[in-house]
C-alpha cells in the first residue's frame, strides 16, 4: 500500500499547494473545503498509474491527475445543490455550507484551476473537455429524460462517470508518451472501471448505511434517481454482477494495452477488481 500512499500523496501535495494559490482567500477557503475534506483519489491514481504503466515519470502526470480531481469536485458540488444533500465525506457539503450562490463559484473555480492545469498539453485539453460534454449531458440526461431500462441506463453511467475515468487515463498516458491505441485501450479500460463503479454506488445506495459511506443512503429512491436498481427489476446482486462485467471488461481492455507486467499495472489491475467489491 505504501506505492499507492506515495501516489496519492503526490496528488494531495500538488492540489494543497493549488488550493492555497487560489485568490481570494474566501474563494480558496471553499475550494479547500470541496477538494481537501478527503475522497478517495481514484480518479487522480488512475493518471499517475496509467503515466508509469506506459513507462512515464509520475511526476510528469500530476498536474493532469489534479486537474480530473477539481473537475470531478466541481461536478460533485453541483450534484449536491441538485440533490439537496447536506452532506458529503462526512461533512457538510458546500451549499450547505456556504449557500447555494458561494457553492456554484467554488464549483467555476474549481474548473478554472483545472483547465490552468491542462492548458500546457492541448490533447489532454481535449480529452478533458469531451469528458465534459459528456458529463454534462448525462447529468440532463438524468434530470430531464431518465432511462427506463438497463440499455439506457449503461448510456447514461458511461457519460456520468465513465467518461471522467477515460479521460483520467487517457491524460495519464499522454503525459507518459503513449502511442495512440495506448491512449485508447486505458481509456476504455477506464470508462470501464468507471461504469463498475457507477453500479456499485447504486447498489452501496440501496443497502449500505450512511455512517459507513460518509453520505446520506437511500438518496436515489428518494430524489427517484434513474439507478440500475431502481429503474429495472435487478436485485442488488444481480447489479453487482453487471458490476463484475464491466470490471472484466476493463482487464481486458487493459490487457490489450500490451505493456509490459509493472507494478504500476498490477494496481491498475487490482483497482478494476476492488470497485465492484467495495463498501463505501
Amino acid at each position: 500500500m505504501e506505492y499507492l500512499e506515495r501516489r496519492v500523496e503526490m496528488v494531495n501535495d500538488r492540489l494543497e499547494a493549488v488550493v492555497k494559490s487560489v485568490e481570494p482567500d474566501e474563494l480558496a477557503e471553499q475550494l479547500g473545503h470541496v477538494s481537501l475534506a478527503g475522497g478517495k483519489r481514484v480518479r487522480p491514481t488512475v493518471t499517475l498509474l496509467v503515466c508509469e504503466a506506459v513507462g512515464g515519470d509520475p511526476a510528469d502526470a500530476v498536474d493532469f491527475a489534479v486537474g480530473v480531481e477539481l473537475v470531478h469536485n466541481a461536478s460533485l458540488v453541483i450534484d449536491d445543490i441538485i440533490d439537496r444533500s447536506d452532506l458529503r465525506r462526512g461533512s457538510s457539503s458546500a451549499w450547505a455550507e456556504y449557500g447555494y450562490g458561494p457553492a456554484i463559484l467554488a464549483s467555476d473555480g474549481l474548473l478554472g484551476e483545472a483547465f490552468a492545469l491542462f492548458s500546457s498539453e492541448e490533447q489532454a485539453m481535449q480529452v478533458v473537455a469531451e469528458s465534459m460534454v459528456e458529463l454534462g449531458e448525462g447529468e440532463a440526461t438524468e434530470l430531464v429524460a431518465q432511462p427506463t431500462n438497463e440499455e439506457e441506463y449503461m448510456e447514461l453511467a458511461r457519460r456520468k462517470t465513465g467518461a471522467l475515468f477515460r479521460a483520467a487515463a487517457e491524460v495519464g498516458a499522454v503525459a507518459g508518451g503513449a502511442d495512440p491505441f495506448a491512449v485508447e485501450s486505458f481509456g476504455e479500460y477506464a470508462e470501464r472501471v468507471g461504469i463498475a463503479f457507477q453500479i456499485r454506488d447504486d447498489v452501496l445506495d440501496a443497502t449500505a448505511d450512511a455512517d459507513e459511506l460518509g453520505k446520506p443512503a437511500g438518496q436515489d429512491e428518494v430524489m427517484e434517481r434513474p439507478s440500475l436498481v431502481q429503474i429495472t427489476d435487478l436485485t442488488p446482486e444481480e447489479a453487482d454482477g453487471r458490476a463484475h462485467a464491466q470490471s472484466q471488461a476493463a482487464l481486458d481492455a487493459l490487457d490489450a494495452t500490451d505493456v509490459p507486467d509493472s507494478a504500476a499495472r498490477e494496481y491498475l489491475r487490482d483497482l478494476a477488481e476492488f470497485v465492484v467489491v467495495r463498501e463505501r
